[in-house]
């Protein structure tokens, strides 16, 4: 009898990966179809080179509604006929999986590279085939013909202090026909160096793969290797790990809220918002010494503990943050110039962000009700919930307001924490990670979902590391939202997204 083709589990749930093999990659292929069009959403998609002429294929297909994850596996050789043909979804995934391993999807509406990397060899040392270039070469880019349609490249350098991408604009006059991102140049190798770990260098890696969400991503890095380990951290280092998670979130929700502003020049906003990011920052850095708050979360629990005096002091600051932010942030929406800019730029409908998987703010400023804290609740959000914020429009407007309604729960949820802290301690020693296992731990970053897949090998060490940050989900999501607007609702739009570059190309 064969294995079966999928095995379902909840997050943070170790398996083997060996229990779900088949090598029927077109029943692979129906059953990710059939998931996605029964409601499951892509939470990754990936490759692994096995062999000189074979990978292996692995799917995880979220299902928000049962608070489950199905993993699909299957062996293919050099080529496959495409998910993305049926569903959208897939589209950066499998672009990543020809760049990655040299496995084709064959019927790929636009197979070019999406970080321009040299294939991985394969786990037996094999040398993987290289990618065949593409009929009209990998570095050229979609474009309209017209007598009036004209092209504008942007970037990757650009003004001021800013992470390098490429954008392409097909316009006629003003308006913009289709948009074109091309990144990669912040491609570090981050997953290549996982390979073999856990070691003294893997935490640090896992906090600098995107550095405004090093909160989230060392959680689930942490979650992973807990798990693996069958290690159970404390309540208190729970809470601590929560409180840091959404200061994060309130510092980068609160800063771009102040970027929205500064971009149609209106100061006031700008100004203030600027200021308060500092000050929520700055309790990060009484957690920990570091205002990202690096070197706070550790696998096994948390490296701080927080005295009375600093609970104290954090809930007077959280106090004054809220009350700040409220006025500097509602003098947006009652400004009838700003809310001419945000209100009908940059929409995106709900059904299209279901098409295309959008997560975080862009999804549930569609109206949908996606969050991971919900969802899939791990650690302190298993026992409090934050109400879920979402708005209707999927414009400027709605990316702004949910951030808004998280920055007030966030800050709620802290002082919240803040005044029931338990007692207990905060670290735990971390035994040896099982062998030959795999574990998906989904997070709710302030982007939106973070989700890391760990396998070790026999000798518990990793074998295979994927990490999937929101912006893999979302970039497209931006060059959806330009379709048909001014090109000079560019940078509104964009930062209204606010995704990341260096958390995109690892």
């Amino acid at each position: 009898m064969s294995n079966p083709s999928s095995i379902t589990v909840r997050n943070d749930e170790t398996f083997a990966i060996s229990d779900v093999i088949t090598t029927d990659v077109d029943r692979f292929r129906d059953e990710v179809i059939q998931s996605l069009a029964g409601g499951g959403r892509l939470a990754a998609l990936f490759a692994r080179p096995i062999g000189p002429s074979e990978s292996q294929l692995t799917a995880v297909i979220a299902s928000d509604s049962e608070a489950s994850l199905q993993v699909l596996v299957a062996a293919t050789g050099p080529e496959y006929a495409s998910i993305t043909t049926d569903c959208p979804q897939a589209h950066w995934f499998e672009r990543e999986i020809w760049e990655q391993s040299g496995v084709v999807p064959v019927g790929h509406p636009w197979r070019k590279p999406i970080r321009f990397q040299p294939p991985i060899a394969s786990s037996a040392g094999a040398a993987v085939q290289p990618r065949q270039p593409l009929a009209c070469g990998v570095a050229d880019f979609f474009h309209m013909d017209g007598e009036e349609v004209h092209e504008v490249a942007v970037g990757p350098v650009h003004a001021g202090v800013i992470e390098p991408g490429h954008f392409r604009f097909q316009c006629q006059g003003e308006t913009v026909f289709h948009l074109e991102i091309s990144l990669g140049y912040q491609h570090r190798g981050v997953e290549r160096a996982l390979i073999g770990g856990p070691g003294p260098r893997t935490i640090h890696y896992l906090e600098t793969l995107a550095g405004d969400t090093s909160v989230a991503h060392a959680t689930a890095y942490c979650r992973a290797v807990e798990a693996l380990s069958g290690t159970r951290i404390s309540a208190r280092a729970q809470v601590i790990r929560g409180i840091a998670a959404e200061l994060e979130r309130v510092a980068n929700h609160i800063g771009d809220l102040g970027a929205l502003a500064g971009d149609i020049g209106y100061l006031p906003t700008m100004s203030f918002c600027g200021r308060i990011r500092g000050d929520v920052l700055n309790m990060t850095a009484m957690l920990c010494g570091n205002r990202f708050g690096r070197g706070l979360i550790r696998p096994g629990g948390v490296s701080c503990d927080m005295s009375a005096a600093t609970i104290e002091q954090l809930v007077r600051r959280v106090r004054t943050a809220a009350k700040d932010a409220r006025v500097a942030v509602e003098l947006l929406w009652d400004s009838p110039s700003v809310m001419g800019r945000f209100e009908d730029t940059g929409t995106l409908s709900a059904d299209l962000a279901q098409e295309i998987g959008l997560v975080g703010v862009a999804a549930r400023a569609c109206g949908i009700s996606r969050d991971v804290r919900q969802d899939f609740p791990s650690g302190i959000y298993s026992f409090a919930q934050i109400p879920v914020s979402t708005w209707h429009t999927g414009d400027v407007f709605a990316r702004a307001y949910v951030r808004w309604l998280e920055v007030q729960r966030s800050l709620a949820f802290v002082e919240e924490q803040l005044g029931a802290m338990p007692s207990g301690p905060i670290q735990r020693s971390l035994g040896a990670l099982a062998p030959e296992k795999t574990v998906v731990t989904l997070g709710e970053g302030w982007r939106g979902e973070i989700c890391h897949v760990a396998t070790t090998d026999s000798a518990g060490r990793f074998q295979h590391y994927k990490v999937v940050d929101p912006s893999f989900h979302n970039w497209f999501g931006l060059a959806m939202a330009m379709r048909n607007q001014p090109i000079s609702d560019f940078p509104l739009c964009n930062k209204s997204f606010s995704l990341s570059y260096c958390g995109h190309d690892l």
